[in-house]
């Protein structure tokens, strides 16, 4: 799941290095076998506060304590937690991200979130901007959830949001097409290019909250929805039983 980036095969690290360097980047490309090519705003990964949609700003709002950033990137949540006061600490597994949040005052680390030999604990664990997509399948949670529960200092909380991404597939009718047998239909496949800096292929979950729930349930986790976003998306808060 998600190992180390190698600096050259990092379009998403390299377009923030450029961004934080030189205030512009170049087109930051997506692609999947789903969906037709897409592209990624770079100045949107350094928005301040004020520029988050509300579902973010509700999760700023209710972190608390000792705060683990999962996937950071260019540090833009830790950066509002810790003008709060609050304590943080930012983990990505792109060197050249950790590079630029160092360069901004954020205690950052390159990480592996599943990298059993990072053992701190925290009252919250942040993913945000659908954080949660690095486990990747959905029979992937299960180990997710414990390795969660690893870092979580007592009485501590997960936060994430996610999408159901079931109206991709739906038809005019209201009927979906979505093919049972190949798996949970928000597994996808995905590839991003910088440049000439092509990234590997790696895969993405986007996870419906009852789907969530469920898995939670099952490794002794509560699971509540804290918002509903504006476009199929929630923020949920889960917590050890």
């Amino acid at each position: 799941m998600n190992n180390l980036i190698d600096t050259d095969k990092d379009p998403m690290g390299r377009a923030i290095m450029d961004y934080f360097s030189k205030g512009k980047a170049s087109r930051l490309r997506v692609f999947s076998s789903l969906f037709y090519e897409d592209e990624i705003p770079v100045a949107t990964l350094f928005r301040s506060f004020d520029e988050m949609p509300p579902l973010e700003q509700e999760a700023m709002r209710v972190c608390r304590g000792r705060v683990l950033d999962v996937g950071a990137g260019s540090g833009c949540h830790s950066l509002v937690l810790m003008s709060r006061g609050l304590d943080v600490v930012a983990i990505d597994i792109s060197q050249l991200s950790v590079d630029v949040m160092k360069q901004r005052g954020i205690d950052a680390r390159q990480v592996n979130f599943f990298d059993k030999t990072f053992d701190e604990k925290f009252d919250t664990v942040l993913m945000a901007m659908n954080g949660i997509g690095i486990v990747g399948r959905v029979e992937a949670l299960s180990d997710f959830f414990m390795r969660t529960k690893q870092l979580l200092a007592p009485g501590g909380q997960l936060l994430l949001d996610s999408s159901d991404i079931r109206y991709v597939f739906e038809n005019e009718d209201g009927s979906l097409d979505i093919d049972l047998a190949a798996g949970y239909y928000g597994e996808i496949d995905y590839r991003m290019q910088y440049k000439g800096v092509r990234g590997e292929p790696f895969d993405w979950l986007y996870i419906d909250f009852d789907t969530l729930s469920m898995y939670a349930e099952q490794c002794g986790l509560l699971c509540e929805k804290v918002a509903d976003g504006e476009h199929y998306d929630y923020l949920a808060r889960l917590t050890v039983k």
